[in-house]
């Protein structure tokens, strides 16, 4: 929640939340990011990801999606222009000759645009995968549309393009807790407001975008957390909650989201919510 597991917004033009991106990167790493494993290892078996796969990844943030694309031998490239953050632990991850390890040359990630990852010497890509969830915020599909009608004339003809997207708000819990965002940042509301998913939003973004469905998919990916402090940093760490913190403070917002996880919390202090998300398959023309 990405993407996200939303698309990490500003409160007004021009304003920046008053949370620290670095400590929400390194949440979203250790914490978030793996919730959406189930999606990814989906999408990868029903596409046959491997050797031979050049896959592209838009708003890859701290490349686990990539990570376990390269596992199943899949040369990579990650491309992000908005978090800078999370690009830097995707480098660790997945750069890590500053390390004392060798990276394999067939991966590469761009601060950027798809444009920023072109060049003459780069094969066609096979496939790419927009993974950031939408249907979650008003407008949170913004921006996508430019993002895929950038990247498609780097890939084959007829490769698969897949977006991801929350499921119907009953088969998603988290749903209750994503509205204290909206309660809390109420002033800003037309900055971003929670709204729930709506059975075509993954159709139509493809259709603006001149791609043409192929086929979908609804994937069980449960938010499992060890207690509610990490259930509160992993939520806040999507940059959901950031219009909240704006309008209210950070104390505040980790309060009212600890009381909305309540209802989660089972006796042994860990909390689970079972979610539901959708895939889209699209083709390139």
């Amino acid at each position: 929640m990405t993407p996200t597991l939303v698309r990490q917004h500003l409160t007004h033009e021009g304003e920046t939340p008053r949370v620290d991106p670095g400590a929400r990167a390194r949440d979203w790493s250790e914490i978030q990011e793996r919730m959406l494993v189930p999606l990814y290892e989906a999408v990868y078996e029903r596409l046959d990801v491997g050797h031979g796969t050049r896959l592209l990844g838009l708003g890859c943030g701290s490349g686990l999606a990539l990570l376990m694309a390269a596992s199943r031998g899949a040369a990579v490239t990650g491309v992000d222009a908005s978090r800078p953050e999370r690009l830097a632990l995707a480098r660790e991850r997945l750069l890590p000759e500053a390390y004392g390890t060798r990276a394999r040359g067939d991966t590469r990630l761009v601060d950027g645009t798809p444009r920023d990852a072109a060049d003459a010497e780069t094969p066609a890509y096979t496939l790419v995968t927009a993974f950031e969830p939408i249907g979650c915020l008003a407008g949170d599909s913004e921006g996508l549309g430019e993002l895929l009608r950038a990247a498609t004339p780097l890939a084959e003809r007829g490769a698969p393009v897949v977006l991801a997207g929350w499921g119907p708000p009953e088969r998603c819990t988290t749903s209750s807790v994503l509205r204290v965002a909206t309660k809390l940042a109420d002033p800003l509301r037309s900055a971003g407001s929670w709204r729930p998913a709506l059975r075509d939003d993954l159709e139509e973004v493809a259709q603006r975008a001149g791609l043409k469905p192929d086929g979908s998919g609804r994937v069980a990916c449960p938010f499992g957390y060890a207690d509610l402090d990490s259930a509160v940093k992993g939520l806040l760490s999507t940059g959901l909650f950031d219009a909240a913190i704006s309008a209210t403070d950070q104390a505040q917002v980790d309060k009212e989201v600890a009381e909305a996880l309540h209802p989660y919390q089972r006796r042994d202090r860990t909390v689970w919510m079972p979610n539901v998300f959708r895939y889209l398959i699209a083709r390139v023309p």
